[in-house]
């Protein structure tokens, strides 16, 4: 998929609050902005989830953060024995949306 079908899948998406659909309207003649917020997924780095926050897959968001969070899990339940006994900690710190990221985060502690 293309970041072009990428923006328009976000756009008419019914997962997303219309508050982040307002964000993504707002930059609909902006074929740059699009193309750099939807052109790769957000890679996790040497110091973690990192990335200018915005809606799109290459931004810090609740979904980019909710993806990570997911893939995460899923490895820890493949790799590491006994990984629903041993659990996580999750915590956050004084960045901005860093609280709001931590409570996406708790989809670990939903383990399947």
């Amino acid at each position: 998929m293309n970041y072009k079908e990428q923006y328009n899948q976000w756009l008419n998406s019914p997962a997303l609050e219309e508050e982040d659909k307002k964000e993504l309207k707002s930059i609909v003649d902006n074929e740059e902005e699009i193309q750099d917020r939807f052109y790769k997924d957000l890679e996790f780095g040497t110091a973690g989830l990192r990335g200018k926050i915005g809606m799109g897959t290459n931004r810090m968001n609740i979904y980019t953060v909710g993806k990570s969070t997911q893939g995460l899990a899923s490895y820890l339940l493949q790799n590491v024995e006994n990984a629903k006994d041993k659990g996580v900690v999750i915590a956050y710190d004084c960045r901005y949306k860093s609280r709001e990221f931590e409570r996406t985060a708790r989809i670990l502690c939903q383990w399947n």
